[in-house]
């Protein structure tokens, strides 16, 4: 029996089955764009542990810098006994982020970030509601859950969710939804579920996540600004899986030209280790009472040292930058895989900066999603050694999330690997 083979059997005896593992193998190491197998196989890594790694696995800065922290001390409990790093990473996020007079506060997750913003949101403007969008994806603990915008497989099984969450058509031109029908929707749930004094704040994906890559476009983002202004409603840029130079910007928000209230950010800013923040006009982010917010392991030192390496390693090696070019490679191949390979059911392909994604449909030049096309595309993708994620609110994209500081050669190997898999599986 393999060391792969026989770690699934533990994995299965041992972790429950609600916590999916996407491939049957199991990681030995790994260096920047690869990732090794126990069993010694390479592959090189287009899911980048969901957009975490966006500076590769084990970035020497990053890495010397945990260590350093490490030498120092693990753990204090910021409420206990405050450290250096977490006030340093709290600055140099305020002033990078499109808020004026910003503050930030650090957790550990990506649903705590953004459940927070929720709490801040209410203890700000005194209100219940909440409104997020179809096919978003905002964490996996009951409130976020709500927030999600796709039953399965997030809720199934776990309800009742909280009340006072209400959901929006987010708009997908390609699908049947416009802006238009998007914000006349919005104004029906303003009138039959949740009005705009009692709603507390929108939240929304620049770029969906889970959803499948969907950008928001640039009017509505705008649309929905000017809505939160006239009625005292937080705008709320989820940031999670967009945020550190994923998209060719530090955060995805700046490519709307607009100034949200609140920023919940995690996966990446960590290089690894396991951080979330949110930031948000200090107005906004002094509201709730001393105590009324953090976490034990909220803002680890180790975590917050990391990231401060995060942010040296995004401006010196122009990340941002190399985003955009990773990412117009990516798209480029995909348009020839699409006009050369009449068999391949390629749709709609779509990126902004390196969150690169397409869609398998039924046939050329629909849009009619074929969710059962996915499955045999990852797999031979993962025999041939190349790591790939789906998502989608239609179950039929495939998602490319290579790190920022792969090499030209394993962008281009990756690339080979995906056009064979998606010939064969055709």
């Amino acid at each position: 029996m393999s060391a792969n083979a026989a770690l699934w059997a533990r994995r299965q005896a041992a972790v429950p089955r609600g916590v999916a593992t996407a491939t049957p193998i199991f990681a030995d190491h790994a260096e920047n764009g690869e990732i090794w197998d126990m069993d010694g196989k390479r592959y090189v890594d287009f899911g980048s542990g969901i957009a975490v790694t966006n500076t590769g696995h084990r970035h020497p800065k990053v890495m010397a810098a945990a260590m350093a922290q490490m030498e120092r001390f693990t753990h204090t409990a910021f409420q206990v006994v405050g450290y250096d790093v977490y006030i340093e990473l709290a600055e140099r996020l305020n002033a990078l982020a499109p808020i004026d007079n910003a503050k930030t506060i650090f957790f550990t997750t990506g649903a705590e970030a953004t459940e927070n913003a929720v709490k801040v949101a209410r203890a700000h403007t005194g209100r219940p509601g909440v409104i997020t969008f179809t096919g978003g994806f905002h964490g996996r603990t009951l409130l976020t859950m709500a927030m999600t915008g796709k039953v399965a497989p997030y809720k199934t099984g776990f309800g009742p969710l909280p009340a006072g969450v209400f959901h929006c058509p987010f708009p997908i031109a390609h699908h049947g939804v416009s802006d238009d029908d998007a914000l006349k929707a919005l104004d029906h749930i303003f009138r039959a579920d949740c009005a705009p004094e009692q709603t507390a704040a929108i939240v929304i994906e620049p770029v969906q996540g889970e959803g499948g890559f969907y950008q928001t476009p640039i009017p509505f983002m705008r649309a929905l600004r000017e809505i939160c202004d006239r009625h005292g409603i937080l705008l709320v840029a989820d940031e999670v899986q967009t945020g550190f130079a994923r998209t060719g910007k530090m955060f995805a928000i700046e490519h709307y030209g607009i100034e949200p209230d609140l920023i919940p950010v995690a996966k990446a800013l960590g290089g690894g280790f396991p951080i979330s923040g949110l930031i948000g006009k200090a107005e906004i982010m002094d509201a709730p009472e001393p105590g009324g917010l953090g976490g034990t392991y909220a803002g680890s030192p180790v975590a917050c040292a990391a990231a401060l390496a995060v942010l040296d390693v995004i401006e010196e090696e122009k990340l941002c930058e190399r985003a955009n070019e990773i990412g117009g490679v990516m798209t480029k191949r995909l348009e020839a895989i699409r006009r050369s390979n009449a068999s391949t059911p390629i749709g709609d392909i779509r990126g902004l900066g390196a969150m690169v994604a397409f869609e398998l449909v039924k046939e050329r030049g629909s849009h009619e999603p074929a969710p059962d096309a996915i499955k045999p595309v990852l797999g031979k993708a993962l025999d041939q050694g190349l790591i790939l994620l789906s998502c989608g609110y239609y179950a039929n994209t495939i998602r490319l999330l290579a790190p920022l500081t792969m090499t030209d050669t394993h962008l281009s190997t990756g690339l080979d690997i995906l056009e064979s898999s998606l010939v064969e599986a055709a």
